[in-house]
């Protein structure tokens, strides 16, 4: 088992910027990854599982529920602190992120911002500790970039809503011990509600044969005559702006998480060209190999710049969500272009699990799709400065 020996770039010195907690919150992270993540992943990638093992530690660094108030068991920490610990856990793979931001982004903020008091008492502290985990039911078989399209639908009987449906491709959904599900009320109006693991009607079935995300745990929802307490319906915010508020705090996460996905390709490959020798030198002394690496660490630079600024305006809850947006198709753009182009200079040793990249290439390909596609993010951009709708 080879010592994580990842050394992060930082070209224009944007560590900086960073507050003295900041940097604290992001060595602990970075040092947790190398210590249980790591030396772990490959193995799990390859089988395909996911380390509950972990589940523990992430909670202990913060990464469930980082922005939530302590309160309520979260750390109650700033935007920039909560884009750090996505960055480094991407670093160490990206299904371990979303495991992560899943929890926070979409089952606690939900809760959170959309839930009364007892609700936030009763599963927000249980979800900050890990002792449950969370899963978020948006997408649907026949409705995935059109979400208010959704067929998921809750009837009112008087005591209890009767829930019936499908969601797929749901993160942590084999797991999970409480889902918020977005469903149709009779009127056609969206709402959240709150589905417990052991309701009648309700089951989590595993989706198996991926080539992306393997260390991440994706499943369905399936509601068959599911009964849920009225008191389990979300009673503070409705309609599609509601997960899709959700997806914006997700997507926020994303953009830095992403960069961590690039510095260790980017770090894989520079370390590699630097020993690997042919024709009797490094291949690093190579003119397209430094070209190679010098559009890397620029296209990183810009990156971290653009999460950074994102970062300040949220802080000051100033983020749109075109700009939130604008973030996530950029870097994960990015990391997928480097992911490509480091596999090329390690050549055939590119597609071994002795190295990292060819796992990040491949979760990557999921990442560019999820909360999200890569053109829908194109079109909230082209919407937001042209003030034309392209999906109507």
């Amino acid at each position: 088992m080879k010592p994580d020996l990842f050394k992060a770039p930082d070209y224009y010195h944007i560590n900086d910027l960073l507050t003295e907690e900041h940097k604290l919150i992001q060595n602990t992270a970075r040092e947790w990854v190398k210590r249980e993540v790591s030396p772990i992943i490959e193995d799990y990638a390859q089988k395909a599982k996911f380390p509950k093992q972990i589940i523990s530690g992430l909670a202990e660094i913060g990464a469930f529920g980082a922005h939530i108030p302590v309160k309520y068991g979260g750390s109650g920490l700033d935007q920039i602190s909560y884009g750090l610990i996505m960055q480094e856990i991407e670093r160490g793979d990206s299904g371990i992120r979303s495991t992560a931001s899943v929890q926070s982004s979409l089952v606690m903020y939900p809760i959170f911002a959309y839930g009364n008091e007892a609700q936030r008492k009763k599963y927000l502290p249980k979800l900050a500790t890990g002792e449950w985990i969370g899963s978020f039911g948006l997408t649907e078989p026949n409705h995935g970039s059109n979400p208010g399209g959704m067929e998921t639908n809750f009837k009112d009987k008087g005591d209890y809503y009767l829930l019936n449906g499908a969601k797929m491709w749901i993160s942590n959904a084999p797991f999970c011990d409480v889902a918020v599900v977005w469903a149709k009320n009779e009127e056609g109006g969206i709402h959240g509600l709150l589905v417990e693991r052991g309701m009648k009607g309700f089951s989590t079935p595993e989706t198996h044969n991926k080539w992306s995300l393997r260390a991440s745990a994706t499943g369905e929802l399936i509601f068959d005559n599911v009964r849920i307490p009225k008191e389990n319906l979300l009673p503070n915010k409705s309609g599609l702006s509601a997960p899709l508020g959700c997806l914006d705090s997700a997507r926020y996460g994303i953009a830095w998480g992403a960069i961590g996905a690039a510095m260790d390709c980017y770090d894989t490959a520079l370390k590699y060209a630097k020993e690997r020798l042919q024709f009797g030198k490094p291949i690093a002394q190579f003119q397209l190999q430094q070209k190679k690496l010098a559009e890397m660490i620029t296209e990183i630079t810009k990156a971290q710049l653009l999460a950074w600024r994102l970062g300040t305006l949220k802080n000051e809850d100033k983020a749109t969500s075109a700009q939130i947006s604008m973030a996530k198709r950029n870097n994960v753009e990015m990391a997928i272009k480097i992911a490509r182009e480091a596999r090329q200079i390690l050549g055939g040793m590119g597609i071994s699990g002795e190295y990292s990249i060819m796992r990040h290439m491949m979760n990557l390909e999921s990442v560019v799709t999820y909360e999200g596609t890569h053109d829908i993010h194109l079109l909230i951009t082209g919407l937001d400065i042209t003030g034309l709708n392209a999906f109507k």
